[in-house]
């Protein structure tokens, strides 16, 4: 099995760690010369993709490999590696299958109520709707060439060195309470292992949410984690007078409980860190 993953960050490369070992090949992407570099360092093989053109590199990569990781996000223009100019005359012969990392966040606000795979898109951001977008162009691409494509639609991410249990150490740490307000979360290595299930899975894909158990209120975990660590939380701030960049507050304007119930049922997937009481305790 060849493996392409197009934009080599936090989360493709735990996926690419999972499933490296069993993998004929692998080739990466990365936006700048200088994290290539580094990649080569660590013995990966990896080219500078931007999405304005497809370097000789990554499209030898392309014509021989049997499935595409995109974890690269949309832009304005699109998807960066569907629209790049010479993708679509590839021919790559090999190819079976497509993975996209999308996001919850195509859900949109759904008023703090369950949402599952066939539930209605109500994309509230620019970059959500950027994602509606991208997860349909990839359909479009995929039944045109007679390919599987598998779709994660992922929720908040965090792990080793992004939790709760680092910002509490870095002093960055807020409470911001927002009554009624859940957030969904997902541990890196559980983005990880469900894709990797899905990699060497023998049926068609489809759409999966790849969320926790335990959709909360996110002054929770932080006060657990506090806990974890033997430290008093920091003080609640109501969400009325916090002090959060627009990004940040537009994550407060959807509220949603998302299901990961297909991802278990359809794919066997059993979560190494259903709550986030153990992955924060894996965090530490």
């Amino acid at each position: 099995m060849k493996l392409v993953i197009i934009g080599y960050g936090y989360s493709s490369a735990a996926i690419a760690r999972e499933i490296g070992p069993s993998l004929s090949a692998l080739h990466v992407t990365a936006r700048s010369a200088g994290k290539v570099g580094r990649l080569a360092a660590e013995a990966l093989e990896a080219s500078v993709f931007d999405g304005s053109s497809i370097p000789d590199t990554l499209a030898t990569a392309l014509d021989v490999a049997t499935t595409i990781l995109v974890s690269a996000p949309p832009g304005d223009a699109g998807d960066p590696l569907l629209k790049a100019p010479g993708f679509a005359a590839l021919e790559m012969k090999r190819l079976h299958r497509i993975l996209y990392l999308s996001t919850v966040g195509v859900y949109g606000d759904h008023g703090g109520g369950w949402v599952e795979e066939t539930s209605e898109l109500r994309p509230v951001s620019q970059r959500s709707r950027q994602r509606v977008a991208a997860e349909q162009a990839w359909r479009e691409f995929a039944e045109k060439r007679g390919l599987d494509l598998g779709i994660f639609r992922l929720s908040g991410i965090y792990g080793p060195g992004r939790s709760a249990i680092d910002n509490l150490r870095a002093g960055t740490a807020r409470r911001i309470v927002k009554p009624g307000q859940v957030f969904n979360r997902i541990h890196v290595g559980d983005i990880a292992g469900a894709v990797a299930k899905a990699f060497w899975h023998d049926a068609p894909l489809g759409v999966f949410n790849l969320t926790d158990d335990e959709p909360c209120p996110p002054q929770d975990v932080v006060a657990h984690a506090a806990g974890l660590l033997g430290l008093e939380p920091p003080p609640e701030i109501p969400f009325e007078v916090a002090d959060l960049s627009p990004m940040g507050r537009s994550f407060y304007g959807e509220n949603k409980r998302v299901s990961n119930a297909k991802i278990k049922r359809e794919l066997g997937y059993a979560f190494r860190y259903p709550t986030y009481r153990e992955g924060l305790a894996a965090c530490l």
